[in-house]
């Protein structure tokens, strides 16, 4: 094992000025763990996608088709939380083969280009369009700062809440936003479970209307919310994208090294995709579970009491699935989740798109593969960038949180079948044949593309129709 075995993953970024998580240096190698205790103590960027994806969708989408629908929908969360973890894992089993990034990959994928491939430039039409999402958290988060500081208005707390996350992500490496999403996931998420279970021992809770969440209905009234929690809830597109950057920096690539023909190579590829997966399962439970809450939550409180979330009224009719289980008091309780959930969410995902964006210039040729440090610079550069641009919406559109929200998760949800045919795609012809997954999990992969295009393509199309 060599000398880079001893080295704290979590350390060596902030520690080595000249050290480049994205470069595959045979002097990184190291050996996967053994033992489930050793190989959870190496997960990570689950968790970091956790935070951004614990956010708007959960807090705002879900608990808003919840309000609107009851518990017919709850199906299409469980589904849309466990099948696009299978493409999750298939993009990271196939940046750690190829030691490429998530645009990297898909720039391979055949079909017009433009200096890059279009799918590459599809992503960046999706990303402008997720912005939206950003600012609605934006507002939500003011939204609640105003609710308990009623003299200060939103948008005093929109530009405070937008210096904030400057502060914190600006020159931050992976290890700082790995902390940070550990505490917004853990708190929050668990705060929600005890309101659901709570909901689910009041007296008037009944198993027979939770059983309808399983007659795989699709209500008109609810489609739009329905497509937007599809492309948002579990894994999003972006998320999709971003989980291969976090494995980059986590180390999973890097401590493989570059492919060679070698049982050595081989040992560390399966044992490290073995870390990954594990990686996957844990983060798909913590999202599942803080999903499926939030959507019993709506179900439960919002929809039985006439409520849907939307404009100014957001967080006041959001507080009420605390109250309504908890009492009075907890809407101070909410207040403090709110805020560690929208923020964090946006921390988390401004991290990620900026590394995302950085990666583009690269792929664009302003810069070279092995200057790190200009990559660090544009990360930077983007994270200002993505910051200001929510803010511009915001003064532009107003105070639409649930609207925003809304758009930016359907441009996420039309990105969705072309990610996932993509990554069967990739691994059909790109993947080395020593890291081919078993038969089972490939037609898992293929079925999940089918199951994702299928659901979303004429469910677009039935809410395009509207408006012709």
């Amino acid at each position: 094992m060599s000398a880079a075995t001893e080295e704290d993953d979590r350390v060596i970024p902030e520690s080595r000025a000249q050290f480049d998580p994205y470069a595959l240096n045979p002097a990184d190698v190291v050996e996967p763990p053994r033992g489930l205790g050793n190989i959870l103590g190496r997960i990570g960027p689950g968790v970091v996608l956790s935070a951004s994806i614990v956010g708007s969708g959960e807090l705002i989408l879900t608990t808003t088709l919840g309000a609107k629908v009851g518990y017919t929908m709850l199906w299409l969360i469980i589904l849309s939380c466990l099948i696009k973890a299978v493409v999750q894992s298939f993009l990271g089993r196939y940046v750690i083969a190829r030691g490429e990034t998530g645009l990297q990959a898909v720039d391979r994928i055949p079909g017009p280009r433009f200096k890059l491939g279009w799918v590459v430039w599809a992503w960046v039409a999706m990303l402008l369009m997720s912005l939206f999402q950003i600012t609605g958290m934006f507002i939500g988060v003011s939204q609640t700062m105003n609710q308990v500081f009623t003299s200060v208005p939103v948008t005093v707390w929109v530009i405070a809440f937008f210096l904030l996350t400057l502060g914190l992500l600006l020159g931050g490496a992976y290890s700082r936003i790995e902390k940070l999403a550990m505490v917004k996931v853990g708190l929050f998420t668990a705060i929600t479970l005890m309101a659901a279970i709570l909901l689910m021992s009041e007296p008037d809770f009944s198993v027979g209307e939770l059983a309808q969440g399983f007659t795989f209905q699709l209500p008109d009234a609810g489609l739009a919310v329905a497509v937007a929690v599809f492309g948002i809830t579990g894994v999003g597109a972006t998320e999709l994208y971003m989980y291969t950057y976090w494995c980059v920096e986590k180390g999973y690539a890097r401590y493989v090294g570059p492919y060679e023909d070698s049982e050595a190579w081989r040992h560390r590829a399966h044992g490290w995709v073995r870390v990954m997966n594990v990686d996957v399962i844990c983060s798909m439970l913590i999202y599942t579970i803080a999903t499926v809450a939030f959507y019993l939550l709506g179900a439960g409180i919002l929809h039985k009491a006439g409520l849907v979330p939307t404009g100014k009224e957001m967080i006041s009719t959001l507080t009420t699935i605390y109250t309504q289980t908890f009492g009075g008091w907890a809407k101070w309780l909410f207040y403090v989740g709110a805020i560690v959930i929208l923020f964090g969410t946006i921390v988390a995902a401004t991290a990620g798109h900026a590394r995302m964006c950085a990666d583009l210039m690269r792929l664009l040729g302003r810069f070279k593969a092995s200057d790190y440090r200009a990559r660090t610079r544009w990360r930077d550069v983007f994270i200002v960038v993505l910051v200001v641009i929510p803010i511009i919406y915001f003064f532009i559109f107003g105070e639409a949180p649930v609207t925003m929200v809304t758009a930016g998760a359907i441009a996420q949800a039309a990105m969705l079948p072309i990610i996932s045919i993509g990554t069967v795609y990739l691994t059909a012809r790109h993947l080395p044949k020593e890291l081919k997954a078993p038969g089972w999990l490939t037609a898992l992969l293929w079925l999940g593309a089918v199951i994702i295009t299928c659901f979303v393509i004429p469910a677009l199309f039935a809410e395009l129709k509207k408006f012709t």
